[in-house]
């Protein structure tokens, strides 16, 4: 019995800190449509924050790579000054990085709603 409480608190303790994240992105970055996306990505900051492989894999024409990983490393390399657009594969780590821009002060933080698998316009691979 005691195991079915631990377990249940684990669980209620998982899906608290899920939906306190989920939140804290919603205010943290706009999500875009595909359509609003395109209607703005060259004006702005691109950035595809998955790692290399996958970015010579395919990415969004005009996209800078800057993974997650390295993000708090290469701030210097993204204007605080400018909106930023953000995608990823999925958009958990999208936001995931809007959050950490957030922190440091980043305020225009738009990513692509569905992520770059959902992504259906032009994209430039690695020969």
């Amino acid at each position: 019995m005691e195991f079915l409480y631990s377990l249940l608190i684990f669980i209620v303790i998982v899906v608290a800190y899920s939906l306190i994240t989920w939140f804290r992105q919603k205010r943290a970055v706009t999500a875009l449509t595909q359509e609003e996306f395109i209607a703005g990505y060259r004006k702005v900051q691109l950035i595809d924050v998955r790692e290399p492989n996958d970015f010579e894999n395919g990415h969004i024409l005009g996209a800078r790579n800057i993974p997650l990983t390295q993000l708090k490393t290469r701030l210097v390399e993204i204007r605080p000054d400018k909106p930023v657009y953000l995608y990823a594969q999925s958009e958990i780590v999208s936001g995931r990085a809007a959050l950490l821009l957030k922190k440091k002060g980043y305020k225009e933080l738009y990513h692509l709603k569905g992520g770059f698998k959902m992504w259906t316009g032009k994209i430039k691979k690695k020969s």
